[in-house]
């Protein structure tokens, strides 16, 4: 097995769990406030390896101009986007429900390959767009007419912002690939600068709307946090060897974990409809890697 693979595949089951301790935990915390708060945990795990395997030439940036700079700040912005609008989706909907809607990010990331990065469109690609397509439906299957799943998708304020924060996790995803390989960041400066930038762009809203008590959840929050660091250290590894297009689908698998966790832990409704969209969405962007 290739080992950026390898990493991907091990990402998509950390991403997928923590997603469950997210809407588990803490449904009730405002979405900035908890990033920053996961953040924060997460950079203090990270610390020894950010201090003990990077060089210290390379955090100088030498010759970086305002194009570098701007993709490393589009990829924070789109990535603390993303994110909260996830969060918000959660919040408002079952999280069984949400996740394979948000997790056709392959969708949008090889459209902006093809625009940017002269990435060719296959025909099982083209498949792969439809059968993905495919998975937003059935994930709003609900009886009533072929296109009652197009309405109420529509009309879901959760869909909606799932759908929303896809588009944000491509360029997300694009910006990560371009940042450890054009770019040439090294892995262990990559992840505390991406988790610090995102905090630092949350902060102010966070500021603004604090959650009331904290202290009861701080070894959730410390767990949480491993998590993130676990989980943004894979998928750096993964996004530093493999193109954005193989990455992406192989990481956003983790939409049947949540969906398998959602639909049995948390007793979510229409589990079976969903698992079949969540594997549907996985078959999808697995086409549009090949």
């Amino acid at each position: 097995m290739d080992t950026g693979l390898g990493f991907a595949i091990v990402a998509a089951f950390v991403w997928g769990f923590y997603v469950y301790v997210l809407k588990r935990s803490f449904s009730r915390y405002p979405p900035a406030a908890l990033t920053v708060l996961i953040n924060a945990f997460a950079i203090a795990w990270y610390l020894p390896i950010l201090l003990t395997r990077t060089e210290r030439s390379a955090v100088a940036f030498d010759g970086f101009g305002l194009f570098e700079v701007g993709v490393i700040v589009l990829t924070i912005v789109s990535t603390a986007a993303a994110f909260v609008l996830f969060l918000r989706a959660i919040a408002q909907g079952d999280v069984s429900y949400v996740t394979p809607i948000n997790k056709i990010v392959p969708m949008f990331v090889l459209p902006l390959e093809i625009l940017f990065l002269g990435q060719l469109l296959t025909p099982l690609q083209v498949t792969g767009v439809v059968v993905a397509t495919l998975a937003v439906y059935v994930a709003n299957y609900d009886p009533g007419g072929f296109f009652r799943p197009f309405v109420k998708a529509a009309r879901s304020r959760p869909a909606q912002l799932a759908l929303v924060s896809a588009m944000c996790y491509a360029i997300s995803d694009l910006g990560k690939r371009v940042s450890l390989q054009e770019l040439a960041i090294p892995e262990t400066l990559w992840v505390p600068l991406l988790l610090s930038g995102v905090a630092v762009v949350l902060l102010p809203s966070a500021v603004r709307n604090p959650p009331t008590e904290i202290r009861a959840d701080l070894p959730t929050l410390a767990v949480g946090g491993a998590m993130v660091a676990l989980g943004e250290h894979l998928t750096t590894l993964a996004f530093a060897l493999l193109p954005a297009s193989i990455a992406s689908p192989v990481i956003n698998t983790q939409a049947i974990i949540v969906v398998v966790l959602g639909g049995i832990l948390l007793g979510e409704r229409y589990f079976r409809i969903r698992l079949v969209a969540a594997v549907l969405a996985v078959v999808g962007v697995t086409l549009i890697a090949i």
